[in-house]
């Protein structure tokens, strides 16, 4: 099959997908204004395919076959494909507003961890979804994180057992599933959905360890998708959430079947906590790669606004612009650092453990401060700038352009500038790239344990021995 189109891909939403969004059942998310944007942001890595700027980033082709797919698909062998998903991954994100897609990278994320841990037949079924997902150019979301209840005991031991997803049925045909996840991004602009365990599990919490993929349109499947950011946004006053927006939802399993060919685990829980990390090593890869285009946001719109308002040769604001340089080029370093550190297991090449979570670690550590040099740098327009309707105003705008008009360029050029700033530090976008730098991915406090966890001291040790004169 080939690549799809847009407008393919947006036709394949109108399936019957159990949709609500602020109380109310969706018939169509194409047809909710609200949803439509984060339907359309989706859209445009579909667009990628044909732009001759990003074709070459974009399409891979089989080597056996000849047949085109998208790059999002190509298995990773070695440290130049990882290096190549990055600069996709990248590049889609920059064209996105700095918003990343999330309706492949994910996707791949899972089928990967999926390919590395598993062994015969649950290997074989979980190529092939991969493989039909590749085939039919399919948006695949995941669901991972549970709804967890009492986070004090685990998924055995809670007073509701429906907290985590469950197998509650086993039979010749498949298992159906219960209980909910939580944070499930692009599910409801999705065509695929990928379960994953979230965490270790070990004795009584057997049903709990399970990982499948469902059509989005299963009957059970209840996708309750987040009113956050839902108002309808001028493209002047919020240039960048007013067309780039990313759905999450409450994803609920009301005794959903699932057949046996797209069960990848069942009633494993030696297995669960591998398939877990797994999925987090490539996915916090993805994360950093699509944090690239928002730090360079920071650094140019900081840079670019303290030009305009005359104050670039200022100490304190060159400090700030170090700062802010010297953060987003060692994210960006590290996540190089970990592609062409790449590990290979069963064939598939994935990130060094150690440095991608140093990388995401450098990231979220780091965001609240970088944030702070940029609103210092923009100043205080950002929150009392004037807006769309002033701008479009005959009257108004003779008044802002005599008043609002920069050291360097055009009223107009600073107020826009402004509210890039103000839509990525200040308003509803800011907020959710604000809280996505601290808990997306897994948390601070996880990375450190990543990071601690697969350092290897053996020749800091020897070395510090040998200078010591310590023997052993």
């Amino acid at each position: 099959m080939p690549l799809r189109t847009a407008d393919e891909y947006r036709s394949g939403l109108e399936d019957g997908r159990t949709v609500f969004y602020r109380g109310q059942r969706v018939a169509n998310v194409n047809e909710v204004p609200a949803l439509r944007v984060a339907v359309d942001h989706a859209a445009h890595d579909f667009d990628l395919v044909d732009d001759p700027e990003f074709r070459a980033l974009a399409v891979s082709t089989d080597p056996e076959t000849g047949q085109e797919h998208s790059a999002y698909y190509t298995i990773p062998r070695g440290a130049d494909d990882l290096l190549h998903r990055m600069r996709l991954i990248d590049a889609s994100t920059a064209e996105g507003g700095t918003v990343v897609t999330l309706i492949k990278e994910i996707g791949t994320d899972a089928t990967f961890a999926l390919l590395r841990k598993l062994q015969g037949e649950a290997r074989e079924k979980a190529l092939a979804f991969h493989e039909h997902c590749r085939d039919h150019d399919l948006a695949v979301a995941v669901a991972q994180t549970d709804v967890k209840g009492d986070r004090s005991v685990g998924p055995g031991k809670q007073a509701d057992p429906d907290l985590y997803v469950r197998v509650v049925e086993e039979n010749a045909d498949g298992i159906v599933v219960r209980g909910a996840k939580c944070h499930t991004t692009s599910s409801a602009n999705a065509d695929e959905l990928v379960v994953l365990p979230t965490r270790a599990m070990g004795p009584g919490d057997e049903d709990y360890a399970v990982a499948f993929a469902v059509p989005i349109d299963t009957p059970g499947l209840e996708l309750y998708v987040s009113s956050y950011s839902g108002r309808e946004h001028n493209d002047f006053e919020f240039p960048l959430s007013s067309g780039h927006k990313l759905l999450e939802s409450l994803t609920v399993f009301n005794d959903v079947f699932v057949p046996w060919d797209r069960v990848f685990l069942c009633r494993e829980p030696e297995l669960a906590g591998s398939v877990a990390l797994t999925f987090v090593e490539y996915h916090r890869f993805t994360a950093v790669s699509y944090k690239l285009p928002l730090l360079d946001a920071f650094v140019g719109g900081a840079a670019l606004m303290a030009d305009m308002n005359g104050v670039a040769k200022a100490g304190h604001i060159r400090d700030k612009l170090t700062h802010l340089i010297a953060y987003a080029e060692n994210v960006r370093a590290l996540t190089e650092m970990a592609a062409l550190r790449a590990r290979v297991e069963e064939g598939i090449a994935y990130p060094d453990p150690m440095t991608t979570n140093l990388a995401k670690f450098t990231f979220a550590s780091g965001y609240h401060q970088a944030l702070e040099w940029v609103q210092d740098c923009a100043g205080g327009l950002l929150v009392t700038a004037p807006g769309g309707d002033d701008w479009a105003s005959d009257e108004v705008r003779p008044v802002l352009e005599k008043y609002f008009k920069a050291a360097k360029g055009t009223a107009e050029d600073r107020l826009r500038l402004m509210h890039v700033i103000s839509d990525l530090t200040a308003r509803d976008l800011g907020g959710y790239h604000a809280v996505l730098a601290v808990h997306a991915e897994g948390s601070i406090e996880a990375e450190k344990m990543q990071i601690l966890r697969a350092f290897d001291p053996t020749r800091a040790y020897a070395y510090t021995r040998k200078i010591a004169g310590i023997e052993g």
